[in-house]
Protein backbone atom coordinates (compact mmCIF):
# COMPACT_ATOMS: atom_id res chain seq x y z
CA UNK A 1 0.00 0.00 0.00
CA UNK A 2 2.82 2.56 1.01
CA UNK A 3 4.49 1.25 -2.41
CA UNK A 4 1.68 2.27 -4.30
CA UNK A 5 1.29 5.62 -2.17
CA UNK A 6 4.78 6.51 -3.23
CA UNK A 7 4.43 5.37 -7.01
CA UNK A 8 1.25 7.71 -7.50
CA UNK A 9 2.80 10.64 -5.75
CA UNK A 10 6.17 10.78 -8.18
CA UNK A 11 3.51 10.59 -11.33
CA UNK A 12 1.18 13.52 -10.09
CA UNK A 13 4.46 15.10 -9.92
CA UNK A 14 5.94 13.80 -13.00
CA UNK A 15 2.67 15.20 -15.15
CA UNK A 16 3.37 18.68 -12.93
CA UNK A 17 6.63 19.58 -14.83
CA UNK A 18 5.94 17.93 -18.01
CA UNK A 19 2.96 20.73 -17.92
CA UNK A 20 4.40 23.45 -15.89
CA UNK A 21 7.73 23.27 -18.27
CA UNK A 22 6.29 24.67 -21.65
CA UNK A 23 4.16 27.37 -20.61
CA UNK A 24 7.64 28.47 -19.18
CA UNK A 25 9.44 28.02 -22.51
CA UNK A 26 7.05 29.58 -24.12
CA UNK A 27 7.18 32.59 -21.73
CA UNK A 28 10.91 32.92 -22.25
CA UNK A 29 10.57 32.89 -26.00
CA UNK A 30 7.96 36.06 -26.24
CA UNK A 31 9.32 38.13 -23.58
CA UNK A 32 5.73 38.03 -22.08
CA UNK A 33 6.70 37.07 -18.59
CA UNK A 34 8.78 39.27 -16.35
CA UNK A 35 10.68 37.61 -13.20
CA UNK A 36 10.40 39.17 -9.61
CA UNK A 37 12.62 39.52 -6.76
CA UNK A 38 12.42 37.51 -4.24
CA UNK A 39 12.07 40.02 -0.86
CA UNK A 40 13.82 39.60 2.13
CA UNK A 41 11.91 37.85 5.00
CA UNK A 42 11.06 40.08 7.52
CA UNK A 43 11.39 38.85 11.13
CA UNK A 44 7.48 38.49 12.70
CA UNK A 45 7.52 40.69 15.74
CA UNK A 46 6.92 39.32 18.89
CA UNK A 47 4.10 40.24 20.91
CA UNK A 48 6.48 40.38 23.88
CA UNK A 49 8.37 42.42 22.62
CA UNK A 50 11.29 40.01 23.52
CA UNK A 51 13.25 40.47 20.63
CA UNK A 52 15.77 43.03 21.85
CA UNK A 53 17.07 43.56 25.45
CA UNK A 54 15.31 46.56 25.96
CA UNK A 55 12.17 45.11 24.56
CA UNK A 56 12.34 42.06 27.21
CA UNK A 57 13.27 44.47 30.42
CA UNK A 58 10.67 46.86 29.39
CA UNK A 59 7.76 44.26 28.77
CA UNK A 60 8.48 42.58 32.27
CA UNK A 61 8.48 45.75 33.58
CA UNK A 62 4.77 46.61 32.20
CA UNK A 63 3.76 43.17 32.85
CA UNK A 64 4.58 43.11 36.63
CA UNK A 65 3.38 46.43 36.88
CA UNK A 66 -0.26 45.47 35.74
CA UNK A 67 0.28 42.44 38.23
CA UNK A 68 0.01 39.92 35.26
CA UNK A 69 2.54 37.95 36.95
CA UNK A 70 1.88 34.63 34.74
CA UNK A 71 2.72 36.68 31.70
CA UNK A 72 5.93 38.19 33.06
CA UNK A 73 6.86 34.64 33.47
CA UNK A 74 7.37 34.34 30.18
CA UNK A 75 10.31 36.05 30.30
CA UNK A 76 12.13 34.07 32.07
CA UNK A 77 14.46 31.09 30.79
CA UNK A 78 12.39 27.86 32.99
CA UNK A 79 12.55 24.43 33.01
CA UNK A 80 9.77 22.56 31.33
CA UNK A 81 9.24 21.35 34.64
CA UNK A 82 8.92 24.77 35.96
CA UNK A 83 7.33 26.36 32.97
CA UNK A 84 4.50 23.66 33.61
CA UNK A 85 3.33 25.17 36.87
CA UNK A 86 1.15 28.28 36.78
CA UNK A 87 1.42 28.97 40.49
CA UNK A 88 6.08 28.17 40.32
CA UNK A 89 6.12 30.38 37.55
CA UNK A 90 3.96 33.79 39.55
CA UNK A 91 5.78 32.75 42.36
CA UNK A 92 9.38 33.13 40.45
CA UNK A 93 7.80 36.69 38.89
CA UNK A 94 6.90 37.88 42.60
CA UNK A 95 9.83 37.28 44.03
CA UNK A 96 11.72 38.74 41.67
CA UNK A 97 9.42 41.89 41.79
CA UNK A 98 10.01 41.97 45.59
CA UNK A 99 14.04 41.70 45.57
CA UNK A 100 14.11 44.48 43.03
CA UNK A 101 11.94 46.72 45.41
CA UNK A 102 14.03 46.05 48.12
CA UNK A 103 17.24 46.67 46.56
CA UNK A 104 17.06 46.12 42.47
CA UNK A 105 18.17 48.15 39.61
CA UNK A 106 17.67 47.84 36.12
CA UNK A 107 19.77 49.88 33.38
CA UNK A 108 17.73 52.62 32.48
CA UNK A 109 15.94 52.01 29.08
CA UNK A 110 17.82 54.00 26.41
CA UNK A 111 21.45 52.47 27.54
CA UNK A 112 19.68 48.86 27.01
CA UNK A 113 20.24 47.57 23.90
CA UNK A 114 17.35 48.14 20.92
CA UNK A 115 19.20 45.69 18.68
CA UNK A 116 18.70 41.56 17.91
CA UNK A 117 22.00 41.10 18.36
CA UNK A 118 22.31 43.32 21.55
CA UNK A 119 25.42 44.34 22.88
CA UNK A 120 28.89 43.54 21.41
CA UNK A 121 31.09 46.50 22.79
CA UNK A 122 31.30 44.56 26.17
CA UNK A 123 33.22 41.82 27.77
CA UNK A 124 30.28 39.35 28.61
CA UNK A 125 29.95 36.20 25.34
CA UNK A 126 28.17 37.12 22.29
CA UNK A 127 24.06 36.53 23.21
CA UNK A 128 24.38 37.56 26.73
CA UNK A 129 23.71 41.08 28.16
CA UNK A 130 24.01 42.73 31.74
CA UNK A 131 20.49 44.45 32.25
CA UNK A 132 20.82 45.54 35.80
CA UNK A 133 21.53 43.93 39.91
CA UNK A 134 20.54 43.08 42.92
CA UNK A 135 22.02 44.41 45.99
CA UNK A 136 20.57 43.78 49.34
CA UNK A 137 22.34 43.36 52.68
CA UNK A 138 22.09 39.97 52.41
CA UNK A 139 22.62 38.78 48.51
CA UNK A 140 24.01 40.36 45.51
CA UNK A 141 22.45 39.24 42.07
CA UNK A 142 23.87 40.35 38.58
CA UNK A 143 21.07 40.18 36.13
CA UNK A 144 21.56 38.59 32.60
CA UNK A 145 19.61 38.09 29.45
CA UNK A 146 20.16 35.52 27.22
CA UNK A 147 19.58 35.18 23.15
CA UNK A 148 17.72 31.84 23.33
CA UNK A 149 17.48 31.72 19.65
CA UNK A 150 20.44 30.35 16.88
CA UNK A 151 21.36 32.42 13.95
CA UNK A 152 18.90 30.64 11.91
CA UNK A 153 16.28 31.79 13.94
CA UNK A 154 14.48 35.51 15.35
CA UNK A 155 16.53 36.66 18.45
CA UNK A 156 14.27 35.76 21.74
CA UNK A 157 15.94 37.59 24.80
CA UNK A 158 15.16 35.94 28.71
CA UNK A 159 16.61 36.42 31.46
CA UNK A 160 18.86 33.38 32.07
CA UNK A 161 18.60 30.30 34.00
CA UNK A 162 21.68 31.45 36.45
CA UNK A 163 19.77 34.65 36.84
CA UNK A 164 16.01 32.54 37.45
CA UNK A 165 18.21 30.55 39.86
CA UNK A 166 19.76 32.79 42.26
CA UNK A 167 16.48 34.67 42.12
CA UNK A 168 14.83 31.25 43.62
CA UNK A 169 17.61 30.67 45.67
CA UNK A 170 17.37 34.19 47.89
CA UNK A 171 15.62 33.94 50.91
CA UNK A 172 12.96 36.78 51.64
CA UNK A 173 10.91 35.46 54.43
CA UNK A 174 10.02 37.82 56.53
CA UNK A 175 11.67 40.84 54.84
CA UNK A 176 9.61 44.33 54.05
CA UNK A 177 10.93 47.45 52.55
CA UNK A 178 11.31 50.19 54.80
CA UNK A 179 8.02 51.65 52.95
CA UNK A 180 5.79 48.83 53.93
CA UNK A 181 6.62 48.93 57.35
CA UNK A 182 6.15 52.88 57.36
CA UNK A 183 3.07 53.25 55.29
CA UNK A 184 -0.30 53.26 56.29
CA UNK A 185 -2.68 50.53 54.53
CA UNK A 186 -4.54 52.75 52.96
CA UNK A 187 -1.73 54.53 50.71
CA UNK A 188 -0.30 51.17 49.70
CA UNK A 189 -3.56 50.02 48.68
CA UNK A 190 -4.53 52.50 46.43
CA UNK A 191 -2.91 52.48 43.63
CA UNK A 192 -1.83 54.93 40.69
CA UNK A 193 -0.30 53.42 37.66
CA UNK A 194 -0.11 50.27 39.40
CA UNK A 195 2.21 51.80 41.59
CA UNK A 196 1.04 52.89 45.62
CA UNK A 197 0.23 55.83 46.09
CA UNK A 198 2.29 56.43 48.84
CA UNK A 199 5.45 55.71 46.93
CA UNK A 200 4.52 58.37 44.81
CA UNK A 201 4.58 60.73 47.50
CA UNK A 202 7.93 59.57 48.94
CA UNK A 203 8.96 60.37 45.78
CA UNK A 204 7.96 64.01 45.74
CA UNK A 205 9.25 64.24 49.07
CA UNK A 206 12.57 62.61 48.72
CA UNK A 207 12.67 65.65 45.40
CA UNK A 208 12.43 68.37 47.57
CA UNK A 209 14.46 66.43 50.57
CA UNK A 210 16.97 65.59 48.23
CA UNK A 211 17.61 68.41 46.93
CA UNK A 212 17.45 70.90 49.86
CA UNK A 213 20.17 68.36 51.03
CA UNK A 214 22.71 68.42 48.61
CA UNK A 215 22.36 72.67 48.71
CA UNK A 216 23.49 72.10 52.57
CA UNK A 217 25.88 70.18 51.52
CA UNK A 218 27.41 71.97 49.03
CA UNK A 219 27.11 75.28 51.16
CA UNK A 220 29.35 73.41 53.88
CA UNK A 221 32.11 72.40 51.56
CA UNK A 222 32.21 75.54 50.25
CA UNK A 223 32.38 77.58 53.54
CA UNK A 224 35.36 74.72 54.44
CA UNK A 225 37.20 75.22 51.37
CA UNK A 226 37.40 79.05 51.58
CA UNK A 227 38.67 78.05 55.13
CA UNK A 228 41.36 76.14 53.48
CA UNK A 229 42.13 77.33 49.91
CA UNK A 230 43.46 81.17 50.45
CA UNK A 231 42.87 81.69 46.63
CA UNK A 232 39.11 81.23 47.13
CA UNK A 233 37.98 84.73 47.58
CA UNK A 234 39.98 85.98 44.67
CA UNK A 235 38.23 87.07 41.51
CA UNK A 236 39.59 83.74 39.61
CA UNK A 237 38.87 81.58 42.77
CA UNK A 238 34.85 82.62 42.89
CA UNK A 239 34.68 82.55 39.43
CA UNK A 240 35.53 78.84 39.51
CA UNK A 241 33.48 78.02 42.66
CA UNK A 242 30.82 79.69 40.84
CA UNK A 243 31.36 77.24 37.88
CA UNK A 244 30.77 73.96 39.88
CA UNK A 245 28.11 74.85 42.65
CA UNK A 246 25.19 74.31 40.42
CA UNK A 247 26.54 71.11 38.20
CA UNK A 248 28.17 69.43 41.06
CA UNK A 249 24.49 70.09 43.00
CA UNK A 250 22.66 68.79 40.34
CA UNK A 251 24.78 65.50 40.31
CA UNK A 252 24.60 65.29 44.15
CA UNK A 253 20.87 65.48 44.06
CA UNK A 254 20.59 62.61 41.85
CA UNK A 255 22.78 60.31 43.70
CA UNK A 256 21.44 60.97 46.80
CA UNK A 257 17.71 60.49 45.24
CA UNK A 258 18.55 57.00 43.45
CA UNK A 259 20.44 55.64 46.58
CA UNK A 260 17.77 57.21 49.38
CA UNK A 261 15.07 55.80 47.05
CA UNK A 262 16.88 52.45 46.28
CA UNK A 263 17.18 51.70 50.28
CA UNK A 264 13.92 52.84 50.84
CA UNK A 265 11.97 50.53 48.68
CA UNK A 266 10.31 52.55 46.34
CA UNK A 267 9.11 50.54 43.36
CA UNK A 268 10.74 49.50 40.63
CA UNK A 269 8.35 50.42 38.44
CA UNK A 270 8.51 54.06 39.49
CA UNK A 271 12.04 53.90 39.83
CA UNK A 272 12.63 52.67 36.10
CA UNK A 273 10.24 55.25 35.01
CA UNK A 274 12.22 58.08 36.48
CA UNK A 275 15.54 56.80 35.41
CA UNK A 276 15.04 58.78 32.25
CA UNK A 277 14.42 62.17 33.91
CA UNK A 278 17.63 61.21 35.64
CA UNK A 279 20.01 60.61 33.64
CA UNK A 280 18.97 63.78 31.13
CA UNK A 281 19.36 65.48 34.48
CA UNK A 282 23.08 64.38 34.59
CA UNK A 283 23.52 65.28 31.00
CA UNK A 284 22.56 68.94 31.78
CA UNK A 285 24.16 68.61 34.57
CA UNK A 286 27.05 67.97 32.77
CA UNK A 287 26.42 70.67 29.60
CA UNK A 288 25.95 73.32 32.40
CA UNK A 289 29.64 72.72 33.12
CA UNK A 290 31.25 72.72 30.52
CA UNK A 291 29.57 76.00 29.43
CA UNK A 292 30.49 77.67 32.61
CA UNK A 293 33.77 76.69 32.30
CA UNK A 294 33.96 78.26 28.49
CA UNK A 295 32.86 81.46 29.97
CA UNK A 296 35.53 80.43 32.34
CA UNK A 297 38.37 80.19 30.48
CA UNK A 298 37.30 82.77 27.93
CA UNK A 299 36.81 85.71 30.46
CA UNK A 300 40.38 84.75 31.77
CA UNK A 301 42.07 84.64 28.52
CA UNK A 302 40.26 87.95 27.84
CA UNK A 303 41.35 89.37 30.61
CA UNK A 304 45.11 87.85 30.16
CA UNK A 305 44.97 89.19 26.25
CA UNK A 306 43.82 93.33 27.30
CA UNK A 307 46.42 93.01 29.85
CA UNK A 308 49.16 92.09 27.22
CA UNK A 309 47.77 94.84 24.44
CA UNK A 310 46.38 91.91 22.13
CA UNK A 311 43.41 93.08 21.35
CA UNK A 312 43.30 90.85 18.15
CA UNK A 313 43.31 87.74 20.16
CA UNK A 314 40.19 88.90 22.46
CA UNK A 315 37.82 88.75 18.85
CA UNK A 316 39.50 85.24 18.16
CA UNK A 317 39.03 84.30 21.59
CA UNK A 318 35.17 85.20 21.36
CA UNK A 319 34.66 83.77 18.25
CA UNK A 320 35.99 80.40 19.80
CA UNK A 321 34.07 81.02 23.27
CA UNK A 322 30.57 81.12 20.95
CA UNK A 323 31.60 78.09 19.00
CA UNK A 324 32.10 76.02 21.88
CA UNK A 325 28.92 76.88 23.05
CA UNK A 326 27.09 76.04 20.41
CA UNK A 327 28.55 72.95 20.23
CA UNK A 328 27.19 72.15 23.59
CA UNK A 329 24.20 73.24 22.77
CA UNK A 330 24.23 70.75 19.46
CA UNK A 331 25.61 67.87 21.10
CA UNK A 332 23.36 68.58 24.63
CA UNK A 333 20.36 67.88 21.87
CA UNK A 334 21.43 65.11 20.43
CA UNK A 335 22.12 63.27 23.89
CA UNK A 336 18.61 63.85 25.08
CA UNK A 337 17.42 62.93 22.07
CA UNK A 338 19.02 59.58 22.26
CA UNK A 339 17.99 59.29 25.67
CA UNK A 340 14.11 59.44 25.42
CA UNK A 341 14.43 57.11 22.96
CA UNK A 342 14.56 59.16 19.55
CA UNK A 343 16.50 57.69 16.63
CA UNK A 344 19.43 60.28 16.38
CA UNK A 345 21.32 58.31 13.53
CA UNK A 346 19.71 60.09 10.14
CA UNK A 347 20.14 63.12 12.00
CA UNK A 348 23.82 62.82 12.83
CA UNK A 349 23.96 61.26 9.39
CA UNK A 350 22.50 64.07 7.45
CA UNK A 351 24.14 66.75 10.10
CA UNK A 352 27.50 65.34 8.75
CA UNK A 353 26.24 65.59 5.04
CA UNK A 354 25.68 68.89 5.88
CA UNK A 355 28.44 70.11 7.59
CA UNK A 356 30.69 68.78 4.63
CA UNK A 357 28.52 70.69 2.31
CA UNK A 358 29.04 73.69 4.42
CA UNK A 359 32.81 73.38 4.86
CA UNK A 360 33.01 72.91 1.58
CA UNK A 361 30.95 75.83 0.51
CA UNK A 362 32.71 77.87 3.21
CA UNK A 363 36.27 76.54 2.26
CA UNK A 364 37.90 80.19 2.10
CA UNK A 365 36.00 81.66 5.06
CA UNK A 366 37.86 78.58 7.20
CA UNK A 367 41.46 78.94 5.59
CA UNK A 368 41.22 82.38 7.03
CA UNK A 369 39.62 81.76 10.12
CA UNK A 370 42.28 78.96 10.80
CA UNK A 371 45.03 81.41 9.37
CA UNK A 372 43.45 84.04 12.31
CA UNK A 373 44.02 81.78 14.95
CA UNK A 374 47.50 80.06 13.66
CA UNK A 375 48.64 83.95 13.54
CA UNK A 376 47.52 84.85 16.88
CA UNK A 377 48.97 81.47 18.76
CA UNK A 378 52.56 82.14 16.50
CA UNK A 379 52.11 86.20 16.71
CA UNK A 380 54.93 86.05 13.84
CA UNK A 381 53.42 90.21 13.71
CA UNK A 382 51.54 92.63 15.92
CA UNK A 383 49.45 95.97 15.83
CA UNK A 384 52.26 98.96 14.89
CA UNK A 385 54.86 96.55 13.20
CA UNK A 386 56.77 97.60 10.25
CA UNK A 387 57.23 94.04 8.63
CA UNK A 388 57.41 93.22 5.02
CA UNK A 389 54.56 90.77 3.33
CA UNK A 390 56.35 88.65 0.19
CA UNK A 391 56.86 92.06 -1.81
CA UNK A 392 54.45 94.42 -0.30
CA UNK A 393 55.89 96.75 3.11
CA UNK A 394 53.98 98.14 5.60
CA UNK A 395 52.98 99.23 8.89
CA UNK A 396 50.21 96.46 10.56
CA UNK A 397 47.51 98.38 11.14
CA UNK A 398 44.41 95.19 12.37
CA UNK A 399 44.60 91.54 12.58
CA UNK A 400 40.80 90.62 12.47
CA UNK A 401 39.72 87.25 12.00
CA UNK A 402 39.66 86.95 8.00
CA UNK A 403 42.20 89.39 7.32
CA UNK A 404 45.11 92.09 8.35
CA UNK A 405 45.64 95.24 7.04
CA UNK A 406 49.17 96.68 6.14
CA UNK A 407 49.53 100.50 5.58
CA UNK A 408 52.73 101.14 3.56
CA UNK A 409 55.32 104.11 2.94
CA UNK A 410 52.91 105.34 0.27
CA UNK A 411 50.17 105.64 2.69
CA UNK A 412 47.77 103.02 1.12
CA UNK A 413 46.11 100.51 2.80
CA UNK A 414 46.88 96.78 1.57
CA UNK A 415 44.37 94.10 3.35
CA UNK A 416 45.59 90.21 3.12
CA UNK A 417 43.54 87.32 3.82
CA UNK A 418 44.48 85.16 7.02
CA UNK A 419 44.86 82.39 4.96
CA UNK A 420 47.26 83.50 2.45
CA UNK A 421 49.19 85.85 5.69
CA UNK A 422 49.79 82.67 7.11
CA UNK A 423 51.72 80.77 4.13
CA UNK A 424 53.48 83.53 2.80
CA UNK A 425 57.13 84.70 4.06
CA UNK A 426 56.87 87.11 7.26
CA UNK A 427 59.68 89.42 7.41
CA UNK A 428 59.12 91.59 10.91
CA UNK A 429 61.14 94.37 10.72
CA UNK A 430 59.79 95.66 14.75
CA UNK A 431 61.63 92.95 16.46
CA UNK A 432 65.40 93.61 15.47
CA UNK A 433 67.85 93.61 18.10
CA UNK A 434 70.11 95.88 16.00
CA UNK A 435 70.33 97.10 12.45
CA UNK A 436 73.22 96.14 10.47
CA UNK A 437 75.81 99.23 8.83
CA UNK A 438 77.08 97.75 5.66
CA UNK A 439 78.23 100.10 3.16
CA UNK A 440 80.43 99.33 0.37
CA UNK A 441 83.23 102.46 -0.51
CA UNK A 442 85.19 102.18 -3.89
CA UNK A 443 88.60 104.28 -3.54
CA UNK A 444 89.71 105.91 -7.32
CA UNK A 445 92.49 103.96 -8.14
CA UNK A 446 95.47 106.36 -7.64
CA UNK A 447 95.01 105.61 -3.73
CA UNK A 448 98.82 104.89 -2.71
CA UNK A 449 99.04 101.41 0.20
CA UNK A 450 99.43 103.77 2.72
CA UNK A 451 96.25 106.08 2.22
CA UNK A 452 94.50 102.65 2.43
CA UNK A 453 96.08 101.48 5.59
CA UNK A 454 95.16 104.90 6.95
CA UNK A 455 91.58 104.44 5.76
CA UNK A 456 91.07 101.21 6.93
CA UNK A 457 92.87 101.96 10.50
CA UNK A 458 90.78 105.45 11.08
CA UNK A 459 87.52 103.84 9.85
CA UNK A 460 87.43 101.12 12.42
CA UNK A 461 88.68 103.09 15.05
CA UNK A 462 85.52 105.47 14.21
CA UNK A 463 83.48 102.00 14.38
CA UNK A 464 85.04 101.32 17.50
CA UNK A 465 84.90 104.44 18.96
CA UNK A 466 81.12 105.59 18.45
CA UNK A 467 78.99 104.59 21.14
CA UNK A 468 76.32 104.00 19.38
CA UNK A 469 77.74 100.85 17.45
CA UNK A 470 77.44 97.49 18.94
CA UNK A 471 80.28 96.05 21.03
CA UNK A 472 81.20 93.47 18.56
CA UNK A 473 84.35 93.76 16.24
CA UNK A 474 83.41 95.96 13.48
CA UNK A 475 84.41 94.25 10.14
CA UNK A 476 86.66 96.80 7.46
CA UNK A 477 88.44 94.88 5.09
CA UNK A 478 90.00 95.89 1.34
CA UNK A 479 88.05 93.28 -0.18
CA UNK A 480 89.10 93.78 -4.30
CA UNK A 481 90.24 95.50 -6.47
CA UNK A 482 88.01 95.96 -9.47
CA UNK A 483 87.66 97.67 -12.82
CA UNK A 484 86.98 101.36 -11.66
CA UNK A 485 87.96 101.54 -8.42
CA UNK A 486 89.69 99.86 -5.12
CA UNK A 487 86.86 97.88 -2.47
CA UNK A 488 86.36 98.39 1.06
CA UNK A 489 83.70 96.56 2.32
CA UNK A 490 82.32 97.60 6.22
CA UNK A 491 80.11 95.67 8.37
CA UNK A 492 78.99 96.77 11.91
CA UNK A 493 75.89 96.91 13.81
CA UNK A 494 73.85 99.92 15.33
CA UNK A 495 72.12 99.97 18.33
CA UNK A 496 68.99 101.36 18.46
CA UNK A 497 65.43 101.57 19.85
CA UNK A 498 63.53 101.87 16.02
CA UNK A 499 64.43 102.47 12.52
CA UNK A 500 64.35 106.17 12.60
CA UNK A 501 67.31 106.19 15.23
CA UNK A 502 69.17 103.59 13.58
CA UNK A 503 68.84 105.96 10.20
CA UNK A 504 70.30 108.60 12.64
CA UNK A 505 73.28 106.91 13.70
CA UNK A 506 74.00 105.85 10.41
CA UNK A 507 73.91 109.42 8.78
CA UNK A 508 76.30 110.18 11.88
CA UNK A 509 78.94 107.26 10.90
CA UNK A 510 78.82 108.16 6.87
CA UNK A 511 79.18 112.14 7.14
CA UNK A 512 82.26 111.28 9.48
CA UNK A 513 83.75 108.79 7.27
CA UNK A 514 83.63 110.89 4.40
CA UNK A 515 85.69 113.63 6.84
CA UNK A 516 88.14 110.62 7.29
CA UNK A 517 88.08 109.81 3.63
CA UNK A 518 89.12 113.69 2.56
CA UNK A 519 91.72 113.58 5.59
CA UNK A 520 93.29 110.76 3.45
CA UNK A 521 93.94 112.95 1.09
CA UNK A 522 91.99 110.10 -1.88
CA UNK A 523 88.24 110.25 -2.39
CA UNK A 524 85.48 107.76 -3.74
CA UNK A 525 85.66 106.59 -7.29
CA UNK A 526 83.08 107.25 -10.06
CA UNK A 527 81.93 104.12 -11.82
CA UNK A 528 84.22 103.87 -15.21
CA UNK A 529 81.34 104.52 -17.37
CA UNK A 530 80.86 107.38 -16.51
CA UNK A 531 81.82 110.44 -18.59
CA UNK A 532 83.02 113.89 -16.92
CA UNK A 533 82.70 116.98 -18.32
CA UNK A 534 84.71 119.01 -15.58
CA UNK A 535 88.44 119.27 -15.00
CA UNK A 536 88.98 116.62 -12.66
CA UNK A 537 90.65 117.43 -8.66
CA UNK A 538 94.12 116.20 -8.42
CA UNK A 539 95.34 113.93 -5.80
CA UNK A 540 96.72 116.40 -3.28
CA UNK A 541 100.15 115.30 -2.74
CA UNK A 542 100.84 117.02 0.46
CA UNK A 543 98.40 115.03 2.17
CA UNK A 544 99.17 111.80 0.71
CA UNK A 545 103.12 112.66 2.35
CA UNK A 546 101.60 113.44 5.24
CA UNK A 547 99.60 110.45 5.39
CA UNK A 548 102.82 108.51 4.52
CA UNK A 549 103.99 109.88 7.64
CA UNK A 550 101.65 109.14 10.16
CA UNK A 551 101.43 105.15 8.58
CA UNK A 552 105.54 105.62 8.89
CA UNK A 553 105.00 106.74 12.54
CA UNK A 554 102.70 103.84 13.43
CA UNK A 555 105.17 101.21 11.45
CA UNK A 556 108.15 102.82 13.80
CA UNK A 557 106.42 102.59 16.81
CA UNK A 558 104.65 98.68 15.99
CA UNK A 559 101.45 100.63 16.20
CA UNK A 560 99.75 100.00 13.01
CA UNK A 561 96.42 98.18 13.92
CA UNK A 562 96.29 95.84 10.99
CA UNK A 563 95.39 93.13 10.54
CA UNK A 564 93.81 93.03 13.87
CA UNK A 565 93.53 96.05 16.12
CA UNK A 566 95.30 95.87 20.02
CA UNK A 567 92.74 95.46 22.35
CA UNK A 568 94.01 98.22 24.68
CA UNK A 569 93.86 100.65 21.93
CA UNK A 570 90.24 99.69 21.46
CA UNK A 571 89.28 100.26 25.01
CA UNK A 572 91.16 103.73 24.57
CA UNK A 573 88.58 104.22 21.52
CA UNK A 574 85.06 102.88 23.31
CA UNK A 575 82.77 106.16 23.38
CA UNK A 576 86.22 108.98 22.82
CA UNK A 577 83.21 110.06 20.02
CA UNK A 578 80.84 112.65 21.36
CA UNK A 579 77.29 111.90 20.08
CA UNK A 580 75.85 113.91 18.80
CA UNK A 581 78.66 116.11 17.57
CA UNK A 582 79.55 119.31 18.49
CA UNK A 583 76.60 122.02 17.70
CA UNK A 584 74.09 119.43 17.21
CA UNK A 585 70.70 119.66 19.04
CA UNK A 586 70.12 117.52 21.98
CA UNK A 587 66.80 116.86 23.13
CA UNK A 588 67.96 115.31 26.20
CA UNK A 589 69.88 118.57 27.91
CA UNK A 590 68.55 120.23 30.66
CA UNK A 591 66.93 123.64 29.52
CA UNK A 592 64.19 125.32 31.63
CA UNK A 593 62.38 127.78 29.31
CA UNK A 594 60.36 130.59 31.12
Amino acid sequence: MILGTKRLFSFILLISVLILTPCKLEAQLLGGAKTTTEEPVKTPDDSLGRRTPQGTVNGFIKAIGDQNYLRASQYFMLSKRSYRKTSERIRIAKTFQQLLDQGGNFSPSSILSNKELGRIDDNLATGVDLVGNISTDKISIQLYLENQSDDSEPALWLFSAETIEAILAADISGEKTFLDRVLPNALKVRKLGNVPIGHWGVVVVMTVLTYLLSRLLIFVFIFLLQKIWKKADSEKGNAIIEAFTLPVQMYLTVILFVTLTQRMGISIIVRQRFSIIIITIGIVAFLILLWRLTDFVSMFTRSRMNNRGRASAVSAVLFLSRTMKVAIVVIGIIAILGIIGVDVTAGLAALGIGGIALALGAQKTIENFVGSVSLIADQPLRVGDYCRVDDIKGTVESIGMRSTTLRTPARSIVTIPNGQLSASKIENYAHRDRFIFNPIFGFRMETTPDQMRYLLVELRSLLYAHPSVLNTNPIVRFTGITADSLKVEITAYIEAINVETSQEVQEDLLLRMLDIIEKSGTSLAYPSQTLYMTRDTPVSNEKAAEVSKIVKKWKENNELQLPKFDPKRVEELKDSIKYPDEGSFDPNADETIF
